[in-house]
C-alpha cells in the first residue's frame, strides 16, 4: 500500500502551429512522407511563450480540476530536458509563479521522454514523508530549442508543450508500481549539453530507436501488469508516449487493445517528450474519458535510453 492517485490534469501549448507543409518549405520532405512514417501532421512550436509559462499554465489547470490550492502542495517536480535556465530550476520557478509554500520540495528531473513516469514514481515516494500529501508533476519540453531545423530526419518529429498532474497520496492506496529502467551508455538518441564541444542538437538513429521501442513498450506493459496482478482487460485506458503512430498501433494490435481504450494525439502534437503522456491524460480528462475510479496504464520510452510503465488511478 502507500500510493498516489491523480486528482486533476492540465496542459498548455504554444500558439504557433507548424504543419508538415510548412516544414516542406524548409527541408526536402512532404506532408505525405511525414504522415506515412510517423502519423504526424502538425505540431506546436514555442515563439513568444516560455517554458516556465507553459509549465505554469498546465499546473494551474491541473490544480483547478483537482480542486486544490497552491498551499496544498508538498512536492513539485518538473520533468524536462529543455528548461529556460539551469538555475533556477523550472520547478523552483513554479514555486514563485504558482505561489507554492516555501517549504515545498521543488526540483527538475531529466529522463527525456520517460521523465513524467520517473517523476510520478519520485513524487509518490516523497509525499510519504511530506506534511502535505498533494503533489504537482509537470512534464514540459521545448524541443524546438534543440532541433537542427536543417536535419529532416529529426525536425519533423518534435513539438513543444506542457502537461501536468495534481496527485494525492494516501497510506491505504496501492502504489502505482512503476517499472523503470535505463541503458546509460547508449548513443541512439542524444543531445550534447553546454559543456560539450559538439553542436547542441538532438540526434537519433531512427530505425534503431523504433526497434528499441517495440521491445521496451511490451516489456514495460508486461512487468507493470504483473506487479499489479492484472491483465490488459482489467485496464480502462492505455496512455503511450506519443513518439510514432505506428509504434502505438503495433502495440495495440499485439495486445488486442480496442481503439476506445487508447489515444493518439501525435497527429496534432508531434513528439513532446516528457509532456507527451500528461498532455494525453489532460485531453482525455477534458473529454470525459477518464472518470474517477478509472485505471490507466502509462508507458514511456526515450533518450538515455530510458523506459518506464506505471498504473495510475483517477481519484
Amino acid at each position: 500500500m502507500n500510493g498516489i492517485k491523480i486528482r486533476g490534469t492540465g496542459s498548455c501549448l504554444p500558439s504557433r502551429v507548424l504543419t508538415n507543409d510548412d516544414l516542406a518549405r524548409q527541408v526536402d520532405t512532404s506532408d505525405e512522407w511525414i504522415t506515412a512514417r510517423t502519423g504526424i501532421r502538425e505540431r506546436r512550436i514555442l515563439t513568444a511563450e516560455t517554458h516556465s509559462g507553459l509549465c505554469a499554465g498546465a499546473a494551474r489547470t491541473a490544480l483547478d480540476r483537482a480542486g486544490l490550492s497552491p498551499g496544498d502542495i508538498g512536492v513539485c517536480i518538473v520533468a524536462t530536458m529543455t528548461p529556460d535556465a539551469i538555475i533556477p530550476s523550472a520547478a523552483c520557478t513554479m514555486q514563485t509563479a504558482l505561489g507554492l509554500p516555501h517549504d515545498t520540495l521543488c526540483f527538475d528531473l531529466n529522463a527525456a521522454c520517460s521523465g513524467f513516469l520517473y517523476a510520478l514514481h519520485t513524487v509518490e515516494c516523497l509525499l510519504a514523508a511530506s506534511p502535505r500529501k498533494y503533489g504537482l508533476v509537470i512534464g514540459c519540453d521545448v524541443l524546438s530549442r534543440v532541433v537542427d531545423w536543417s536535419d529532416r530526419s529529426a525536425c519533423i518529429l518534435f513539438g513543444d508543450g506542457a502537461g501536468a498532474a495534481a496527485v494525492e497520496w494516501r497510506a491505504e492506496w496501492p502504489s502505482i508500481g512503476a517499472t523503470l529502467g535505463c541503458h546509460g551508455s547508449n548513443e541512439l538518441l542524444r543531445c550534447p549539453g553546454p559543456g560539450s564541444t559538439e553542436e547542441q542538437y538532438l540526434s537519433m538513429e531512427g530505425q534503431r530507436v523504433f526497434k528499441f521501442a517495440l521491445e521496451a513498450v511490451p516489456w514495460c506493459m508486461d512487468r507493470t501488469l504483473e506487479r499489479h496482478g492484472l491483465t490488459p482487460a482489467d485496464v480502462d485506458f492505455f496512455v503511450f508516449h506519443q513518439a510514432n503512430a505506428r509504434i502505438i498501433d503495433l502495440v495495440a494490435k499485439k495486445y488486442g487493445i480496442p481503439p476506445e481504450k487508447y489515444c493518439k494525439n501525435i497527429d496534432r502534437r508531434g513528439n513532446t517528450s516528457a509532456a507527451s503522456i500528461p498532455i494525453v491524460l489532460s485531453e482525455m480528462e477534458e473529454a470525459g474519458r477518464l472518470p474517477p475510479g478509472s485505471r490507466a496504464l502509462l508507458v514511456g520510452f526515450g533518450g538515455g535510453l530510458t523506459w518506464g510503465g506505471a498504473l495510475i488511478e483517477m481519484a
